[in-house]
């Protein structure tokens, strides 16, 4: 194998570059980017870097030494339009051609826009790139009233940040309960009870919305029978779509996203995905998580050198939220879950562990209790038989069972 392409230049490419080099592959790399600023890290978008507690720099992988070293040869910004599979060639909207022994798709999500004629008003945001952050962040300096469109995570966290800068900030979901994909009703009531607490107004069950356009480009929002409300500007936080355009168009095998194996190994054996746009193997859906998108990078890179490697990582990931740390460990599955045990050590450190009837750990969600979860990644791997009882007790020390 003398040459690898990769599209997409996020999270996960960086790390299938980096892989790639620390395994000893010599050959030609070449990578395909839509953004100029490349191998960086996104949760911070949301949180820090919104809020200008960081720098953009700050979100960098590599070091530009590093990225240097690497001898990539970029293709940036362009966008891959097409893959001939047959004689092995990704067609880029440049008008380059460029041929592959090897080639990985980490071309990631985008932010999902319920209205397409939202994405025309000047000041109706979403966030999923530094551009997004950048403008978003400019406009947080001057708007005093704000809607955040969806109760997801990515909401959550812009809500909390603005909120944190003195803002006037309502929620819109169309569920419920927030974040009610991922996690229970008890942990969905933690998160509001969080955000109101904050002084953040949150309005559930918020179906029909429609957005209008002022004058001077503010936003009128009318949903159900509630009066419309002007807002400063609108953040769309409404889930994301799954960017597989280019594994539709070489008839690849894609459902949500793109179908690989436990190698990232796609229907096409010389073709690969990672990342948010990958399948994960066993759970048979995207993650969309800076842990997934690196370590699915790091096996699909070894395994297109022939070093296979299966990824079968248990999902993790985390969110800041004013000053609670929160992390998920496993997937929400109510159909498997016979009891939820909730450690409560104090109003701002909790977990909940999700026990199936043999009294084993299937998911749980620590809330600065980060200490708890490396020691429940072992109870998942190793099916440890867990008593709730001492799951529940404060005054018990988790850590006796190792």
């Amino acid at each position: 194998m003398n040459k690898v392409v990769i599209v997409g230049a996020g999270q996960a490419a960086g790390w299938a570059v980096y892989t790639l080099r620390a395994e000893g592959y010599t050959g030609e790399i070449h990578v395909v980017s839509n953004e100029s600023h490349v191998f960086y890290e996104r949760p911070p978008l949301s949180k820090q870097v919104l809020s200008e507690e960081a720098s953009v720099e700050s979100l960098n992988l590599f070091s530009p030494a590093q990225i240097d070293d690497f001898s990539i040869t970029w293709h940036k910004p362009d966008l891959a339009e097409h893959i001939d599979k047959q004689n092995r060639r990704v067609h880029l909207k440049s008008g380059k051609t460029l041929a592959y022994d090897k080639l990985l798709i980490a071309t990631g999500s985008r932010a999902r826009l319920p209205v397409a004629t939202w994405g025309a008003f000047k000041r109706v945001y979403t966030l999923r790139d530094i551009a997004d952050c950048q403008a978003l962040s400019q406009q947080l300096k001057t708007a005093q009233r704000i809607a955040v469109i969806g109760g997801g995570w990515i909401g959550l966290e812009i809500a909390a940040t603005a909120r944190q800068q003195g803002k006037d900030v309502d929620i819109f979901e169309y569920g419920s309960r927030l974040c009610a994909r991922s996690v229970s009703p008890e942990v969905s009531a933690f998160l509001k009870t969080l955000h109101e607490n904050a002084g953040t107004h949150i309005h559930l069950n918020a179906t029909n919305i429609a957005l209008n356009e002022k004058n001077d480009h503010s936003i009128t929002l009318a949903q159900g029978d509630l009066n419309p409300q002007n807002f400063d500007c609108v953040v769309v936080g409404a889930g994301a779509e799954m960017a597989k355009e280019l594994a539709l168009t070489a008839d690849l095998a894609v459902k949500d996203g793109i179908v690989v194996n436990e190698y990232g190994q796609s229907s096409d054996p010389n073709i690969y995905a990672a990342g948010d746009v990958a399948i994960h193997p066993s759970l048979g859906y995207c993650i969309q998580s800076w842990a997934n998108a690196q370590n699915q990078a790091i096996a699909a890179a070894k395994s297109m050198l022939g070093n296979l490697t299966a990824y079968q990582e248990i999902p993790w990931l985390w969110s800041d939220q004013y000053t609670c740390n929160i992390q998920i460990l496993g997937t929400y599955q109510p159909e498997k879950t016979s009891q939820v045990v909730i450690r409560d050590t104090s109003e701002t450190q909790k977990s909940f562990f999700y026990l199936d009837e043999h009294n084993h750990l299937i998911n749980m969600i620590a809330v600065n209790e980060a200490k708890w979860v490396k020691l429940a990644k072992r109870w998942l791997g190793n099916a440890t038989v867990l008593d709730p009882m001492q799951l529940e007790d404060v005054n018990f020390n988790l850590m006796k069972l190792k």
